[in-house]
């Protein structure tokens, strides 16, 4: 089962996504927290990300989709 869920900040995503991991076991993924967990490794996208955010910029996709595969692997 793959599920994905959006919505704005605050809309409760990470309670819904407790709540189906809680009920089917599935994996929960948080891109924000796996931003955070890589920035604070001081991993090669981490450092990459670190900069753009300290920037005031936004993460791109290449640098996000790295550091999801990295924690998928």
């Amino acid at each position: 089962m793959r599920m994905v869920i959006l919505g704005r900040q605050g809309s409760g995503k990470g309670t819904q996504s407790e709540r189906l991991t809680d009920r089917f076991g599935c994996v929960h993924l948080s891109t924000g927290d796996a931003l955070r967990a890589a920035v604070s490794a001081g991993t090669e996208l981490g450092r990459q990300a670190k900069a753009i955010m300290d920037e005031g910029g936004l993460v791109g996709d290449d640098i996000m989709n790295g550091i999801v595969r990295d924690r998928l692997a």
